[in-house]
């Protein structure tokens, strides 16, 4: 390789050395592909005539010393060094990577690339492809680096026939270092190269006639066998500097007076033989941008060429290449830039609000939503951080997090809700229209984080739960439907390591010892060896032995038996359907189960501890490990069992690793939305997820807001919001937006009852002022629940058309009273956003004002202590009564151990206290806490008060009955 090499390569790397620059300036290139020359003719270098400064003097104008095309290199390169070690600085981790995609054998390029890109620090990834390479076997190639997001620049080292407009325009003009993408170009024409990449053969061009002393000024350029980006960015840039350029072919029957015209001759391509060097006039400045120059066929030292001044091949090459690395350098620079906060340009969809107001699937249906891929750009989400599911969603992966982990985290804002009638009071509707206020209305980065619905509810009584009139996720029916499988997805996974517990304590029943060791570990083609998570099963028994013969009889029999006692089995097979019928089972009667039968039951899917898990978790590993950590029952020796112990953990976080990734929707103004998990509110903490949260506060930036929902009232989702939600994730909430209805108050004031499917009373259809009044004391005893955490309240009134001024106007009072920071109307569900403003004005002041957040009890506390607080110091009750179950399981889960994890009340969400129609604020009750069960892997212990259902039942007349689909369009009818 070495004997290659032309002389002054060799010299340039024997160079002195500047004070502080490391030695070995790398070998010089041709430009990488920009000019679409061929590769690997002998004599590509050249040799460099003009090589002292005494020759680079007589052929510059004026005998001016000229600066050496060297020194300009070794400029170059170092002010891209020192500029990207200024980025470093601030981006310690940060380093560009160049990728070349190269079809051919020119290893020199490949050396001279990876040379300069480690002078300056970049990295670079040779691509090398068969020099027959199809069109469309480099464009593959293109698209690939075009999304990995580790590569911020992409050159193509390719033969000209290669240079197609369909493989230049594959590559991304944000990668396209090269400049030749019509974008690029574009940019460069209309005169915003500060916003585009410009030709590095066309900079090395003018650079190297500037620094040779050229006035370019008036003269005529003749540009000579050049063709696209490389003449385009040619004569454009000739042009800027006032010159008046030609452009010929070598064959046009003009060449010979062009040239005799021709101030400055570019050489675009090899001169053919047939085209005498006299046609070029004395003093004209010659200059040899062809990848294909042949030394001794154009040069200074030629016979009968009478130039001035001759710069050759090998100068435009190498500075070309080192401009290169300079635009490496600005697209790592813009790259970063992009990464940072900056306020979102988000396109926002117009509302044209109708009255009265149609539907929510109409409202729904009638909007057009944004593409996903569209809205995951503007909220700044990268191509390869989407996964998308047809036109409106998509999964958004995790390494987000890892690529924003340095971006300061957005207002954290937690909607809550007084007591509720049996309708609910729209805290969905509220979290949307809040959204769509700061983002569309005030120009404000804001996320909406909500929950997945069940399918039980869409289909059951309360339909659909995508917020409500002109403050929805769209489409709506893909959101109530299916969406993307995630409650599929943890159905699967509950009802597998369902089927291992019944499995095994079956197989353990009807085997001895050695048979049974045996089936677990078998011999395979003659190998017997323990999996990955039996050797963690033999860790945690203390046994240290990892060759399966190894084992005595005695630890077989521990190892292969988990003694299962079948009255201690907690883990239920679940359906996301109500199913009351379901609610208690017998499994196990078919013959081949050999007599081994048991009550069991269903859950409804969303109150497996799966989905707990899912809510809690924050990241991949942190689920796996507390997927295997979940209690499942107890041994006959009262230890608990695992899924890890079942071997299952494996086999559920593959099920799960799609589910963990957030979805992305919008809502009707075009706002982004999280939806993630759904965690049943009563067994459960009811709050969407700790990702979606976390990501959320990274994408929306230091000035953003991100507002998610807690299930049923504040004195239930709130307090776990806070207790378990903010535990798990270390976030800490800046305010409380409290919804209360007017119609809800009007229940706690002594209202009569509130019914589904009923139509309302005349009190809640007529202004009541006395009943507003009385009700009001709800709503001020949620608002002190709300400041024991330290955190300000904003209420928001969400107004119904049956609501009078006057009656708004005392609820906002009486709340201001009660130590609201502010209480606002809302009028959402009507307008849209706009409904909105004054809330999210509100929303935004309160968050300004210093956070003084705690939890409410010391999770160290005992589990009764625990229980006591929330049940006195929340609920109102004067103390609390376990029953001698609860008693029971109390003391077991703490001598195993889990006596130190927060408190997940299961309790009714009509009331303060356990009895639904106890309204307003109940005082001097006892709360009866009749069982006590244990999330080891979510991680929290819900004690039941009273009676709790776990599997929803179907009214006698279920949504279903409204629920219809046009075949015709495949729309979807009567949802909501």
């Amino acid at each position: 390789m070495s004997n290659r090499l032309p002389l002054v390569l060799r010299q340039l790397r024997r160079a002195p050395q500047p004070p502080g620059r490391p030695r070995g300036l790398p070998v010089p290139c041709r430009a990488s592909g920009t000019g679409g020359g061929s590769g690997g003719r002998e004599g590509l270098l050249g040799q460099r005539r003009l090589r002292d400064g005494q020759a680079r003097s007589s052929c510059s104008p004026g005998g001016r010393a000229a600066a050496s095309p060297d020194s300009i290199v070794r400029e170059v390169i170092q002010n891209s060094k020192e500029a990207l070690r200024l980025l470093q600085e601030k981006n310690p981790a940060f380093k560009p990577v160049l990728a070349v995609i190269q079809a051919g054998d020119e290893n020199l390029m490949q050396e001279i690339n990876q040379n300069l890109a480690e002078e300056a620090g970049l990295n670079i990834t040779h691509i090398c492809l068969p020099p027959n390479s199809s069109e469309d076997e480099i464009i593959d190639e293109i698209l690939k680096i075009n999304e990995d997001t580790r590569v911020h620049g992409l050159a193509l080292q390719i033969s000209e026939n290669s240079f197609s407009n369909k493989v230049l325009n594959a590559l991304t003009p944000e990668k396209d270092v090269d400049g030749v993408t019509d974008i690029n170009l574009g940019k460069l024409v209309r005169g915003d190269a500060h916003e585009c990449f410009v030709s590095p053969v066309a900079r090395a061009v003018i650079e190297l006639l500037e620094k040779s002393g050229v006035n370019l000024d008036g003269k005529k350029i003749l540009v000579i066998g050049a063709h696209g980006s490389v003449e385009a960015a040619l004569q454009c840039l000739f042009q800027r500097r006032g010159s008046l350029t030609m452009s010929s072919q070598w064959k046009a029957p003009q060449l010979q007076s062009k040239l005799h015209e021709a101030d400055v001759v570019i050489l675009g391509s090899p001169k053919p033989e047939e085209i005498p060097l006299t046609w070029i006039q004395p003093g004209t400045t010659v200059l040899n941008c062809s990848h294909d120059f042949l030394s001794g066929k154009v040069g200074c030292a030629s016979p009968g060429v009478r130039s001035s001044g001759h710069i050759e091949e090998e100068d435009v090459s190498l500075l070309a290449a080192a401009l290169r690395i300079q635009n490496m350098v600005s697209s790592g620079r813009r790259w970063l830039r992009e990464q940072q906060h900056r306020r979102w340009r988000l396109h926002c969809l117009k509302l044209q609000p109708l009255s009265p107001v149609p539907s929510d699937i109409e409202i729904s249906r009638g909007q057009t939503p944004k593409a996903v891929d569209v809205l995951a750009k503007e909220i700044g989400l990268l191509a390869d951080e989407i996964e998308i599911y047809g036109k409106s969603k998509a999964k958004v992966r995790l390494s987000l997090l890892e690529r924003l982990k340095d971006q300061a985290d957005g207002k954290y804002v937690l909607v809550a809700g007084i007591t509720p009638t049996p309708l609910g009071e729209g805290k969905s509707t509220v979290t949307i229209g809040l959204v769509q206020a700061l983002t569309a209305h005030l120009n404000v980065n804001s996320f909406a984080c909500l929950r997945q619905p069940s399918q039980g509810p869409t289909f059951g009584v309360k339909g659909g739960a995508a917020g409500g009139g002109y403050a929805q996720v769209i489409p709506m029916e893909e959101f109530n439907l299916h969406l993307t499988g995630d409650i599929h997805a943890i159905t699967a996974a509950n009802n597998l390591l369902a089927a291992a517990i019944d499995t095994r304590i079956l197989h353990e029943n009807t085997q001895t010892d050695k048979a049974l060791y045996n089936r677990l570990v078998p011999l395979v083609n003659g190998v017997r060896e323990f999996s990955e998570i039996q050797l963690a099963r033999l860790k945690k028994l203390g046994i240290n032995k990892t060759d399966p013969s190894t084992l005595t009889e005695e630890e077989m029999s521990r190892f292969a038996r988990l003694d299962i006692d079948p009255s201690t089995i907690t883990w239920q097979r679940v359906l996301d359907t109500n199913d009351r019928f379901l609610r208690k089972i017998t499994i196990g009667q078919a013959g081949t189960e050999k007599g081994y039968s048991r009550q069991a039951q269903f859950d409804i899917a969303v109150a497996s501890e799966i989905m707990a898990v899912l809510a809690l978790t924050d990241s991949l590993t942190d689920m796996k490990v507390r997927l295997g950590r979940m209690v499942v029952a107890s041994d006959k020796s009262g230890q608990p069992v695992t899924a890890e112990d079942l071997g299952v953990t494996g086999a559920l976080t593959v099920l799960m690793k799609d589910a963990i990734k957030p979805t992305l929707m919008q809502t009707l103004e075009g706002t982004p939305v999280f939806v993630h998990a759904g965690p049943f509110a009563n067994i459960a903490h009811g709050n969407s997820s700790v990702l979606a949260d976390k990501i959320a506060l990274k994408l929306v930036g230091e000035e953003g807001f991100v507002v998610t929902e807690a299930g049923f009232g504040a004195d239930i989702g709130m307090e776990k919001f806070f207790n378990i939600k903010c535990r798990a994730s270390g976030l800490v909430p800046n305010v409380v937006v409290l919804v209360a209805t007017v119609r809800a108050l009007k229940m706690h004031g002594g209202g009569p009852s509130v019914t589904p499917g009923v139509p309302l009373k005349k009190e809640y259809t007529e202004e009541n002022i006395q009943l507003v009044a009385d009700g009001c004391c709800n709503l001020q005893k949620q608002i002190q629940i709300a400041q024991l955490f330290g955190v300000p309240v904003v209420v928001a009134v969400n107004v119904f058309k049956t609501d009078t001024r006057a009656e708004i106007d005392l609820v906002c009072e009486l709340a201001k009273r009660a130590g609201a920071f502010d209480a606002v109307p809302c009028y959402h569900w009507s307008v849209g956003g706009r409904g909105s403003v004054d809330l999210a004005q509100a929303v935004r002041e309160a968050a300004s004002k210093r956070s003084r957040f705690q939890f409410l009890y010391d999770v160290q506390l005992p589990i009764v202590e625990k229980i006591r607080t929330i049940a006195q110091a929340v609920y109102g009750a004067k103390d609390i009564e376990l029953s001698p179950m609860a008693q029971s399981k109390i003391d077991r889960y703490t001598e195993q151990g889990f006596g130190n994890l927060p408190i997940c009340m299961a309790k009714t969400h009509l009331s303060l206290s356990h009895q639904p129609d106890k309204k307003g604020v109940p005082k001097d009750f006892i709360l009866p806490i009749s069982d006590v069960r244990a999330s080891i892997g979510a991680g929290f212990i819900y004690p039941l008060v009273g009676t709790m259902s776990t599997m929803p039942g179907l009214p006698t007349r279920p949504c279903f009955y409204d629920i219809d689909l046009d075949t015709e369009t495949e729309q979807v009818k009567g949802l909501f």
